[in-house]
């Protein structure tokens, strides 16, 4: 069974927030074992590094501004690629004040989903519906156009 790790600082504080994540949980479910670790938020990303890169798992991929944007049927052809060598492949998500520089060096790729700046909390079902789109993609499925 193929493994998807969110590691991601902080709680979703609305409602909405927590229903699409557990929206996209359910229909990722079909597909792989997606797990969401939650942890909680610290003074500065640099106090958050140890428990962060504790709870990551095979390929990591950090979400970080500064990271290689790609389309969505790059980010599906890419992940078929790790799936397929059986990787386990973690994503983090920083805090509001975004990751520190070590954990940025630990992961294996950084990812941008654009050069703008997006609310904390949209980034986690933002991931989770690219996620899914990604194993649509996968399965030739008409969800994505």
């Amino acid at each position: 069974m193929i493994k998807v790790r969110i590691v991601c600082v902080g709680k979703l504080k609305e409602s909405f927030w927590r229903d699409a994540c557990a929206e996209y949980l359910k229909r990722l479910s079909r597909f792989c074992s997606a797990e969401v670790v939650e942890l909680p938020e610290r003074t500065t990303p640099e106090d958050e590094s140890g428990e962060i890169l504790r709870a990551c798992r095979g390929y990591v991929i950090a979400l970080a501004i500064e990271g290689r944007g790609r389309s969505s049927e790059q980010f599906a052809s890419e992940l078929s690629a790790l799936f397929d060598r059986g990787e386990e492949v973690t994503f983090v998500i920083g805090s509001s004040c975004g990751l520190s520089d070590e954990v940025k060096r630990a992961a294996r790729d950084l990812l941008s989903f654009s050069a703008m700046t997006f609310p904390h909390q949209m980034m986690r079902p933002v991931l989770l519906e690219q996620l899914y789109r990604a194993f649509m993609i996968r399965a030739g499925a008409e969800y994505h156009k």
